[in-house]
């Protein structure tokens, strides 16, 4: 167990100065606290992009195709992939850029976006539409409530499920709750996006697999090892409780490097939040943390956490528990705790309704 003494994640400082390029930048932008997802954008689209397109140039030599594959596949899956996943988690929550040019909040879901397997404005309106409207409960086909979270065969059936017939069940859910915008927004996205695969596999099959095809496979399983280990420790008792049914990992480099996405709890308590007020924002309501019995991690991100899941290591996750409050006086109690909050819960019976 962990003592909770400070934070280190970031937070926003005001700079000294900024450079006319940057001042520019920033007068394109709603909150410049964002400027450093528009850097992302730019190196995004200074790299990845001419890459991909490297790949579809007729009669390009082996010599030169496969290191540019390789190129493209590890600056799309292990540089570039979970910060611009959470960038574009956290534009979908708030505007990126100011009115005068909201075209470009266009740029990032349909342009960028399908380099990484994110079909346009299919995430928007699966995240907020639906897993923030239901947050994680019984009409959230993306919950996680109903399997026992420290089984990978659970998991395998989870993620199986999510991408073979998920989109269909989103599809469900908009009809079922009369959301026809975002019905049209997310089927558009995941149509397009199959047609433009389609399309290009018939012209050059082996660039589409790389550019296309193989981030499409591992954003879906990213998004839900995600989703699955932000709510894998859940309140049955209680399992709408913000503060029970998702998980906090702070003073993690993953912070760092994807804009304090450990604060899930902090996230759904206000999914408005700016990245930055995070950690502040943890500071001041932790008694409400220490109040819910919250589980918070120190030190680790979701990676360790769904490995150890998965392996049932919970002697490693309690060592990096925080013990808020000193609520607990050993880790046998810790682990005791984290079991039970990984317990398959039972679907409601739908009441019956007298004649």
């Amino acid at each position: 167990m962990k003592s909770f003494t400070a934070l280190t994640d970031p937070t926003y400082r005001e700079p000294v100065q900024r450079s006319a390029f940057n001042q520019r930048l920033v007068g394109l932008i709603q909150d410049k606290r964002d400027l450093p997802f528009l850097v992302l954008t730019l190196q995004i689209t200074a790299t990845l992009l001419p890459l991909a397109a490297l790949l579809f140039v007729p009669g390009l030599p082996g010599w030169a195709w496969w290191p540019a594959a390789v190129a493209y596949l590890f600056l799309n899956n292990i540089t570039f992939k979970g910060p611009f996943g959470l960038m574009l988690h956290c534009t979908s929550h708030r505007a990126f850029f100011k009115k005068e040019y909201g075209f470009l909040n266009h740029y990032l879901p349909w342009v960028i976006g399908p380099f990484f397997g994110q079909t346009p404005e299919t995430y928007y309106a699966h995240h907020l539409g639906m897993h923030h409207a239901e947050n994680n409960q019984e009409e959230d086909k993306s919950s996680t409530m109903h399997y026992q979270r420290d089984s990978l065969r659970g998991f395998l059936h989870y993620l199986g499920t999510f991408i073979t017939v998920g989109i269909f069940h989103l599809a469900h859910y908009f009809i079922k709750k009369r959301k026809m915008k975002l019905l049209f927004r997310s089927m558009r996205g995941e149509i397009l996006y199959a047609l433009l695969c389609v399309g290009l596999w018939l012209v050059n099959w082996q660039a589409t697999l790389v550019v296309f095809v193989l981030p499409f496979l591992i954003s879906r399983v990213i998004m839900m090892l995600g989703n699955w280990t932000q709510h894998a420790f859940i309140d049955g008792n209680d399992p709408g409780n913000d503060y029970t049914n998702s998980i906090t990992c702070l003073n993690t480099k993953y912070n760092h490097k994807c804009w304090n996405d450990g604060y899930h709890a902090s996230h759904h308590i206000r999914p408005a939040r700016h990245w930055t007020e995070h950690p502040a924002a943890f500071q001041k309501d932790l008694p409400k943390y220490i109040q819910n019995d919250a589980i918070v991690f120190d030190g680790i991100h979701f990676l360790h956490v769904f490995a150890w899941l998965m392996l049932k290591r919970y002697d490693l996750m309690a060592k990096h528990f925080v013990n808020l409050g000193e609520r607990y006086q050993s880790e046998a109690e810790v682990i005791q705790l984290l079991k039970s909050r990984t317990r398959r819960i039972e679907k409601r019976q739908p009441e019956l309704v007298a004649a």
